[in-house]
């Protein structure tokens, strides 16, 4: 190599090498102190004069913004020159003197969560400029970044925009194109991998750069949840805040709708504890793959209660009662008074009128004789029938379960428990929707399930067993997700649970009570009894919690 580069850079010595070129730390003898400068060789990986011409003209795009952005950051080196020399291409930028982020991590061990928050802080306004510039970096890690030894900010280096000018090639329609993908695995997302990098891409990196700092862990060495691709780091960070640990989390979502839309929106995050929505950010981080799809919500059956006798209708009952097709309540209601006129009548004449009352129901029913002695379930599951059921004839002894008056139409009910040995047999649909309900985790064992992926530190998992309206309570999530970690990762050491056991549940929802006790991180503990209301989400095939009181 020659001593000087364009006749004026000495290069003292080699930094860095790769298939782009070389990277030299050299003095420039045209200016009186001698500056020290760095210098990258870049050179095109094809010699083809036609692909040359091009990176030519990319390469002087490419540095001219280099230039406007040294220009308006100081945490960005300045771009002092560029040349081409021998089909080579050249950068001389100014020297940051420093370290990198992972020789500070080599030297130092891992920082510490107010060393690592400042490095954000420092380096989002850095980001937001170039962003705004509509460029993104594609290339952030610990080793492109450097910690300056003057004032101690953090340094954002080597863009990828340059780099990939020399991967121009021509493809088969003859068109110029870029063969090469810029960044380093693991610390930029797919979108990025895929070859269509956008602003949120930069803010993915830089959280697995954070995450890197807090726990020393190389992306590759961490575990990702196989059904979101989220990354699952918070066992290797025990300490960290809630409200950094949001921040991160936010940052590095799998899908870029679900990270946040600026980095002036991350920062205002970790400055002010509070994360502007994105839409769909109600939505937890499963659901880009797989929406939820509310199911919708019929009548909740009381558990093990028997068949409610003699219900007196309330005064809005036409709103609230199951009308069978092609008829209505009021009417209904009419028929019914008219019958109990009648029948008083009947009943004050006596054993013949209480013949004619018996007469007067086979009649009207076209039923057997035995009707009158059917089952409360029967009853209770066919309403065109008990419209017509012979009221007691008593009106002094109490109503008797299997002689029901009946003046509106019931809800329709599922064959209870406690009268399934008056009906000995089951129709086929009964047998299926029972068969459904055996495949289908139980809600207690949901609401335990829920516990234990707190006490396990997912919390991000946690969230996404919430249902979006109950995540967008913000009387209890004022912040999000950021009030919830904020919560059960600053607050709530763990969480025992005693005893659960289930209130009512039909095949969409379901009611569970829950004993439970907090063990506080203060060292306190509190005992406490909780009721979920539950929502079966058939599209994930799991209980999601709608309610808590």
């Amino acid at each position: 190599m020659q001593t000087l580069l364009n006749n004026r850079y000495r290069v003292i010595q080699t930094l860095g090498s790769g298939g782009f070129g070389e990277t030299f730390l050299a003095e420039d003898t045209q200016m009186p102190s001698n500056r020290r400068c760095v210098i990258k060789q870049l050179r095109p990986i094809q010699n083809n004069p036609q692909i040359y011409q091009l990176v030519q003209e990319r390469f002087q795009r490419e540095a001219a913004i280099l230039e406007d952005l040294g220009g308006t950051s100081n945490q960005i080196p300045t771009l002092y020159a560029y040349f081409q020399s021998d089909g080579q291409f050249y950068l001389v930028q100014e020297w940051i003197e420093g370290d990198t982020l992972t020789a500070k991590v080599h030297e130092q061990g891992l920082l510490t969560e107010s060393a690592v928050r400042e490095i954000l802080i420092n380096l989002l306004p850095v980001l937001e400029q170039v962003h705004n510039q509509r460029i993104v970096h594609r290339d952030i890690k610990p080793d492109n970044i450097i910690l300056r030894h003057r004032d101690r900010k953090a340094v954002l280096i080597d863009f990828g925009a340059v780099r990939e000018s020399m991967g121009t090639v021509v493809n088969s329609q003859g068109l110029p194109t870029s063969s090469i993908v810029i960044g380093t695995p693991g610390f930029m997302p797919s979108e990025q991998a895929a070859g269509r990098p956008v602003y949120s891409s930069d803010l993915y990196s830089l959280g697995i750069t954070a995450i890197y700092l807090l726990t020393g862990k190389q992306p590759q060495e961490l575990e990702t949840d196989s059904r979101s691709g989220e990354i699952i780091w918070h066992r290797h960070a025990l300490s960290i805040s809630p409200t950094l640990a949001g921040v991160i989390d936010r940052a590095i979502a799998y899908h870029p709708r679900d990270r946040f839309a600026t980095a002036r929106e991350m920062l205002d995050a970790l400055q002010f504890g509070s994360v502007p929505p994105t839409v769909p950010y109600n939505q937890p981080p499963v659901a880009p793959t797989i929406p939820y799809n509310q199911p919708p919500v019929h009548p909740t059956i009381p558990y093990n209660q028997p068949p409610v006798v003699n219900v007196q209708p309330p005064a809005t009952l036409q709103n609230t009662v199951a009308v069978s097709p092609g008829s209505s309540s009021q009417p209904s209601n009419q028929n019914s008074g008219q019958k109990g006129i009648l029948l008083g009548s009947l009943i004050a004449g006596g054993l013949i009128g209480s013949s004619i009352v018996i007469g007067f129901a086979l009649n009207k029913s076209n039923q057997p004789a035995t009707q009158s002695t059917a089952s409360s379930s029967e009853l209770s599951t066919n309403s065109n029938e008990t419209k017509n059921v012979v009221p007691s004839v008593s009106s002094q002894q109490p109503v008797d379960s299997q002689i029901v008056q009946q003046t509106t139409p019931p809800v329709q009910q599922p064959v209870d428990s406690e009268v399934v040995q008056q009906t000995p047999q089951q129709s086929p649909q009964q047998t299926t929707s029972t068969q459904q309900q055996i495949n289908r985790p139980s809600p207690e064992q949901a609401v335990e399930d829920y516990y234990k992926t707190i006490n396990n530190g997912e919390y991000q998992d946690a969230w996404n067993l919430l249902s979006p309206s109950y995540q967008n309570n913000k009387r209890l999530h004022p912040n999000g997700y950021l009030s919830y970690v904020d919560w059960w990762g600053g607050q709530v050491g763990s969480v025992d649970v005693e005893q659960v056991s289930l209130v009512e549940t039909n095949s969409e929802t379901a009611t569970v009570d829950a004993q439970l006790r907090y063990f506080l991180k203060n060292g306190k503990q509190s005992p406490s009894s909780v009721r979920f209301s539950l929502l079966w989400d058939e599209g994930n095939s799991r209980w999601v919690v709608t309610g808590a009181k």
